[in-house]
C-alpha cells in the first residue's frame, strides 16, 4: 500500500479518522512536515476532508490561514532589461473573499528565485517559505504542494526572466531571432539582480525517480521552445530571408544548444563579456 493510501489525519477531539486516499508520496511528505511544524488535524473542520491536497488545505481556520508578513522585497523585479516588469499585482484577496495577509505574486516570485538558485530538490521546504516570507501551511493553501508551487514559478519565469525567448521570435529576420535568443541568454543567466544560469536547466539537475514529473516538465518546456525557433526559421525560408537548403530543425537545435551552454557556463561563473564572445563565434557560421 502506498504510504498515501494510509495517510491517517486524526480530528482533534471528535474521535473521527478520515483517510485521504488519493494523495501522493509527495503529498504525504509534506503533510508530515507540515504536521511536525504546527499545523494538526484540528486545523481541519470536523464535516470535511477533502480528497484533494491544495482543496483540504484551503479549509484550514482562519486564524491559522495565514501568519508571518513579508515587510520588504530586496529583490528587483527587473531581471536584465526593463523590459521585465512581471508586475506584483494586487492578489490580496484571497478565495471566497477572505483578506490575503501577503502578497500572493510577490511570495511566487521569491519562490521562484529559490529554485531558480537551488534547482527543484535542492529547493527544502524551508527555505521557500522562508524566502517567500509565509508559513508552509499558508503556501499550501495559496499555491498547493511544492510540485505546484515550482510549476507555477516556471510559469513566471517564462513570462518574467526568459521573456527573452518570445522577444527574439519577434525579431524581423532569422539572424536577428537567433541574435537576440542568444543575448538574451547571457543578459538573464548573468543579471546582477537574479541567480546565475536558468532555473529550466538547474531545476532538473540531480532529479530523483520522485521528481521525475519535474524533469519532464522541464524537458518539454525547453523543447516547446526549441519547436517555436524551429517554425520560426521555417517562416524564414518560406520567406527568403533563409537560403531554400537552410534546416530549420537544424538551426533551432543549434541556436538552443548554444544558449543552454550559455546558461551552463553562467552558472560555472562566466561573465557577460566572456559569454558574448561565445554568441559572436556562434553567430560567425550563420547561413547567408
Amino acid at each position: 500500500m502506498d504510504r498515501a493510501d494510509g495517510l491517517v489525519v486524526e480530528l482533534a477531539g471528535s474521535g473521527v479518522e478520515r483517510r485521504h486516499p488519493h494523495g501522493s508520496e509527495a503529498d504525504a511528505r509534506d503533510f508530515e512536515a507540515a504536521e511536525r511544524d504546527g499545523f494538526h488535524g484540528a486545523d481541519f473542520p470536523s464535516h470535511q476532508l477533502s480528497t484533494d491536497w491544495s482543496r483540504t488545505l484551503s479549509h484550514i481556520k482562519t486564524e491559522r490561514y495565514l501568519t508571518a508578513l513579508v515587510e520588504e522585497d530586496h529583490w528587483s523585479a527587473e531581471i536584465c532589461t526593463d523590459r521585465y516588469a512581471y508586475g506584483m499585482g494586487d492578489s490580496s484577496r484571497a478565495v471566497m473573499g477572505r483578506p490575503r495577509e501577503f502578497d500572493i505574486d510577490q511570495a511566487l516570485e521569491r519562490a521562484m528565485r529559490v529554485f531558480w538558485a537551488r534547482g527543484y530538490e535542492g529547493a527544502s521546504l524551508a527555505e521557500l517559505t522562508r524566502a517567500m516570507g509565509i508559513t508552509k501551511t499558508s503556501m499550501y493553501a495559496a499555491y498547493g504542494n511544492k510540485e505546484q508551487l515550482f510549476r507555477k514559478a516556471l510559469q513566471r519565469y517564462g513570462a518574467g526572466p526568459a521573456a527573452y525567448v518570445t522577444r527574439a521570435l519577434e525579431e524581423p529576420t532569422a539572424r536577428a531571432v537567433a541574435l537576440a535568443f542568444l543575448r538574451g541568454a547571457v543578459c538573464t543567466t548573468t543579471s546582477p539582480d537574479g541567480p546565475s544560469g536558468c532555473l529550466a536547466v538547474q531545476g532538473a539537475l540531480a532529479s530523483s525517480d520522485e521528481s521525475r514529473p519535474i524533469h519532464d516538465l522541464l524537458v518539454d518546456w525547453r523543447n516547446d521552445a526549441g519547436v517555436r525557433l524551429e517554425g520560426r526559421f521555417r517562416r524564414a525560408v518560406d520567406e527568403g530571408d533563409l537560403p531554400r537548403d537552410a534546416d530549420p530543425r537544424r538551426l533551432a537545435r543549434f541556436v538552443m544548444t548554444v544558449g543552454f551552454g550559455i546558461a551552463v557556463q553562467a552558472a560555472n561563473g562566466l561573465g557577460p563579456a566572456e559569454l558574448d564572445e561565445i554568441v559572436d563565434a556562434a553567430m560567425l557560421g550563420w547561413p547567408v
